[in-house]
């Protein structure tokens, strides 16, 4: 059972919502709240395994409510259903350690397919990809043989091995938190942690290196629970 904080002033929207995940699709328990300051008691009150919240909301909205939510709790998954995704709300919202974004209207199908796999990524399960070729942006990663290409330019930038490893786990779950102790656990087959986390951190900023000049993509390190790449 995934129990649901859904914090949204629109009280049809938020009746669809309940009863959709709950009735219909079955396996939740979805708590509501009306605004950001309801949001935040209840989330202190119900522990929920994730957030669902609007925006634009009277008394307190939703990037605040995130903010304060992540100055004690890093981990539990938020994401926003809202209109406002515009690239600068998107960004807000990434910054102060949403999960992801779903833009409305959206049917209750939807938005399970986005919990669970928010949900999949929390544990650090990885997202299977039937090729080895990955588009996006303007590029296409080959991560069997390590190399990028940029498709506006052909431009080939040849990879190490590992560089193209935490790319493709990045790229199949583009805009979506990829947790570092699952890059480590994957990538690295050593005790000791402190030297895996540095060197992670050396292989990240040469994968940002490569995207310096394209404002469309970057790989953002979200404080206390992974790395992101996110993509337009």
């Amino acid at each position: 059972m995934i129990k649901l904080l859904l914090v949204e002033d629109d009280a049809n929207l938020c009746y669809i919502v309940q009863t959709g995940l709950q009735d219909l699709i079955g396996g939740y328990e979805v708590v509501t709240a009306n605004n950001g300051k309801e949001g935040l008691k209840a989330w202190g009150e119900h522990h929920p395994d994730i957030i669902i919240s609007d925006i634009d909301m009277p008394i307190m909205d939703g990037f605040e409510m995130v903010k304060r939510i992540r100055e004690t709790d890093g981990n539990t998954p938020i994401l926003f259903a809202s209109a406002l995704t515009s690239p600068k709300d998107v960004k807000k919202g990434f910054s102060i350690g949403v999960n992801n974004y779903v833009k409305k209207p959206f049917v209750a199908d939807e938005l399970d397919g986005h919990i669970h796999a928010i949900l999949k990524m929390q544990n650090g399960e990885k997202t299977k990809s039937v090729t080895d070729h990955y588009t996006f942006g303007h590029y296409t990663l080959d991560a069997t043989h390590a190399t990028l290409r940029n498709n506006d330019t052909n431009n080939l930038q040849t990879l190490t091995l590992r560089e193209a490893q935490i790319l493709q786990l990045l790229v199949e779950n583009k805009n979506e938190v990829v947790r570092r102790e699952a890059i480590l656990s994957r990538y690295w087959e050593t005790e000791d942690d402190y030297f895996a986390s540095r060197s992670l951190d050396v292989f990240l900023t040469k994968l940002r290196k490569l995207f310096e000049s394209d404002s469309t993509i970057e790989i953002k390190t979200v404080r206390k629970i992974g790395i992101m790449l996110i993509t337009e």
